[in-house]
């Protein structure tokens, strides 16, 4: 009867990075080596670059991950707005609060314009930020969110969600105004900006002014309160102008025409 042959190395070795949780180590250890091999470099660098390896690797996870929690409803950047478009909105401030120092300072980000004009773009460009600084982030609309709290509060797991929404470091409300909100709702949304005030970030974007906000909330008091605690700590984005989207569809349409004239028609 043999004896069963011992593990090798290699084997064992891979059995502790899975038990370590190092999986770019494990990828990438045996390429590296023969590389650094190859260059002459001694063992400290050559574990000082798998080290690296899967710091980056594990950075870049964990940046997924934060997106992935944050609920965008698509992932844009700052880098594909069109800032020349809208001369209104302070580029300097846009990109200064991209940095993400307004966070931890706990203040809060209100884009106020017209539709069309890429309020939720930039929105989502400063949440995108904050992931990529670490910071959790979570991303709804206003008629979402009032929406999933009357539900909560009916299935009596409101403060589990009213917990959840004050843990984010940075918490992004697009659209307020848009549609008028029920007394209910419209306490249950006064509730959440006060329990995140001065306690975490919260970014706002809404077509209304602020003098119209009464018409949302349906109450001069409440909405008094909420702008109160809303623009203590506050950065302000104008944004009024021409809609982006309508620009869109009338440049479409103009290409379209251009590309029908007879000249550029297929001969047949």
């Amino acid at each position: 009867m043999t004896e069963a042959s011992p593990a090798t190395p290699q084997i064992l070795l891979a059995h502790h990075l899975k038990a370590l949780k190092l999986p770019t180590f494990l990828r990438e250890h045996e390429k590296l080596a023969r590389q650094c091999a190859s260059d002459g470099v001694d063992h400290v660098r050559y574990l000082l670059r798998l080290a690296e390896l899967e710091l980056i690797e594990r950075e870049r996870r964990t940046i997924e991950r934060r997106i992935k929690e944050a609920r965008f409803p698509a992932v844009k950047s700052l880098d594909s707005f069109d800032f020349l478009a809208l001369p209104s909105l302070n580029k300097t401030l846009v990109l200064e609060l991209a940095r993400s120092e307004y966070v931890p300072r706990r203040e809060n980000v209100i884009a106020v314009g017209n539709s069309g004009t890429g309020k939720t773009h930039i929105a989502l460009g400063l949440g995108l930020a904050a992931c990529q600084k670490g910071l959790s982030v979570g991303f709804t609309t206003a008629a979402a969110l009032v929406h999933e709290l009357i539900e909560a509060r009916d299935e009596k797991r409101l403060l589990r969600l009213q917990r959840q929404l004050a843990g984010y470091k940075l918490l992004v409300i697009d659209e307020l105004g848009y549609v008028p909100l029920s007394q209910t709702g419209a306490e249950l949304l006064f509730e959440v900006f006060s329990q995140r005030y001065e306690r975490g970030s919260t970014i706002v974007t809404s077509n209304l002014p602020f003098d119209e906000w009464t018409g949302v909330f349906a109450s001069e008091r409440l909405t008094g309160a909420l702008l109160d605690r809303l623009t203590h700590h506050v950065h302000i984005l104008e944004m009024n102008g021409d809609s982006y989207r309508l620009r869109q569809s009338k440049r479409r349409q103009r290409d379209a025409r251009a590309a029908d004239t007879p000249a550029n028609r297929p001969e047949g």
